[in-house]
């Protein structure tokens, strides 16, 4: 009988590894196409306000910024290029997240791109003990401490949404 191989490790899980931070995997199947940060929460069983999603962005400047915050939420583009100084911020093409953070569409981690941006997490990741975000493939999240997440990073808390 034939034994099942394990996925290999992604960029995000080899640096948590290396800086020996305690995380745990949820895997959750993707194989329906659904691969919104909601539905995410409610496949791996999980509160949706403990997800977050990792966006990337430009600014006028031509730097990108990567922007962490809870997948029910929409990104408010003022606050977050008022965070950075930019007089404007906008988000990524699709097709040029691959080619810049090593990670695609779906599956994109704030841990291990292959560059580290200057990266925000929206403050109310402070609110729980720990929370998801992408582990650098489609059909896995890694559940860590904000405050690893942070030093990870080097992220700042700051308020990054919409207003509802």
């Amino acid at each position: 009988m034939a034994r099942e191989k394990a996925p290999s490790k992604t960029n995000a899980v080899r640096v948590v590894d290396l800086r020996k931070i305690k995380y745990q995997l949820h895997e959750y199947d993707a194989s329906d196409g659904k691969i919104d940060g909601v539905s995410v929460a409610i496949k791996a069983g999980v509160a949706v306000e403990k997800v977050f999603k990792t966006l990337v962005t430009v600014g006028a400047s031509k730097e990108h910024y990567v922007f962490v915050i809870p997948v029910a939420e929409e990104l408010d583009l003022k606050k977050a290029a008022k965070h950075f100084g930019e007089k404007k911020i906008e988000m990524i093409h699709s097709k040029e997240l691959l080619p810049l953070t090593g990670y695609v569409h779906g599956g994109c981690s704030p841990i291990g791109m292959k560059k580290q941006f200057k990266t925000a997490l929206d403050e109310t990741a402070a609110e729980h003990s720990t929370i998801y975000v992408s582990a650098g493939r489609i059909g896995t999240q890694i559940e860590i401490a904000s405050s690893d997440l942070i030093g990870i990073t080097g992220a700042s808390l700051h308020n990054l949404t919409v207003e509802k």
